[in-house]
C-alpha cells in the first residue's frame, strides 16, 4: 500500500507527516521505526499522523510516534511543524487547536514562524545530586509535555551528551519510563545554548521543543532570566520560549521557532 507523506523539521528535529484524517492507517512498531531509518526509509525523528479530534475539545488531534516506534506524549518541535502541515491540508489561516497525550495545544501563525501554546508544566525539582558511576552532578526536572532534566554546564561543545545522556535517561531516579536530558550553557542574560539526548530516539536530535522549554523555564528559576528566553539548538537555529510566573509555577507557556518544508513522496507500507 502506497501512502503520501510530507517531511518536514523544526530547527533540525525532523518528521513524516502523513494525514489520516480519513483513519484508514494503522501503524505497527516496526512499520514506524522502518519509516524513521534513514538508511532503509524515509528517515525521521519522528512521524505523525493528522488525525479528527476524538473528544471535540480540540479542532485536530495527532498520533505522534517516536523514531524507536514508541507512541510520544508531546512534541514541541513536531507541534510547530503539526500546524503547518495542518495549514496547508486544511486551508486553515487562523489560530487553532490540536489534541495530544499531553493535553490540547494551540498553534499560531508569524510568517514562517509558528507559535504553539503548550500545556502547563509540572513536577519541577530543583538542585537534586544525581548519583552517577562518576560523580554526583546537580540536576533540575520538569515536565513540559514529557519529562525532561537539565544540567548545566560550562561548555555545550564539551558536553559528554552521549557518555551521560543515556545513564541519565534511564537513571532509576526518574521511574520506569525514564527522560529526555538537556546540557545547558548559559550564553547571556535570558540566552542559552541546548544540546538534548531525547527519549524515544536514544540519541542526541539537532533540536528539541519540550527540551528547550524545559530549560527555558528551569533557567528562568535557577538564573532569574525574564521572559522571553532565546534558545540556541545543536542544529544552529533559535528558538525563543515565552511565560508568566506565577504561585510558583510557570503558565502561558509559549514556543516560537521555524516549521519548513522539505519534500512530499509516497512510501509503501
Amino acid at each position: 500500500m502506497l501512502v503520501e507523506f510530507t517531511k518536514m523539521n523544526g530547527a533540525g528535529n525532523d518528521f513524516v507527516l502523513i494525514d489520516d484524517r480519513a483513519q484508514r492507517l494503522r501503524f505497527s512498531r516496526d512499520q514506524v521505526v522502518r519509516i524513521c531509518d534513514r538508511h532503509r526509509g524515509i528517515g525521521a525523528d519522528g512521524l505523525i499522523l493528522l488525525i479528527p479530534s476524538s473528544s471535540g475539545k480540540a479542532d485536530w488531534a495527532w498520533n505522534f510516534f517516536n523514531s524507536d516506534g514508541s507512541s510520544g506524549e508531546m512534541c514541541g518541535n513536531g507541534a510547530r511543524c503539526f500546524a503547518r502541515f495542518v495549514k496547508g491540508k486544511t486551508g486553515l489561516d487562523r489560530e487553532f487547536t490540536f489534541e495530544t497525550e499531553a493535553g490540547v495545544i494551540a498553534a499560531r501563525f508569524q510568517g514562517d514562524l509558528v507559535t504553539v501554546d503548550l500545556t502547563e508544566p509540572t513536577g519541577l525539582r530543583l538542585n537534586e545530586p544525581l548519583p552517577l558511576r562518576d560523580g554526583r552532578p546537580t540536576v533540575h526536572s520538569v515536565n513540559t509535555g514529557v519529562p525532561h532534566v537539565v544540567l548545566f554546564v560550562p561548555d555545550a561543545d564539551k558536553a559528554m551528551v552521549l557518555q551521560l545522556g543515556p545513564e541519565i535517561r534511564r537513571h532509576p531516579h526518574f521511574g520506569t519510563k525514564g527522560t529526555n536530558v538537556n546540557f545547558v550553557q548559559v550564553l547571556g542574560p535570558s540566552q542559552i545554548r541546548v544540546r538534548t539526548f531525547e527519549r524515544g530516539v536514544e540519541g542526541e536530535t539537532l533540536a528539541c521543543g519540550t527540551g528547550v522549554t524545559a530549560s527555558a523555564l528551569i533557567s528562568a528559576r535557577v538564573h532569574q532570566f525574564v521572559s522571553p528566553v532565546r534558545v540556541q539548538v545543536q542544529g544552529g537555529d533559535q528558538l525563543e520560549v515565552s511565560f508568566r510566573e506565577s504561585n510558583g509555577g510557570f503558565s502561558d507557556v509559549r514556543l516560537t521557532g521555524p516549521a519548513d518544508f522539505v519534500f512530499d513522496g509516497t512510501v509503501e507500507i
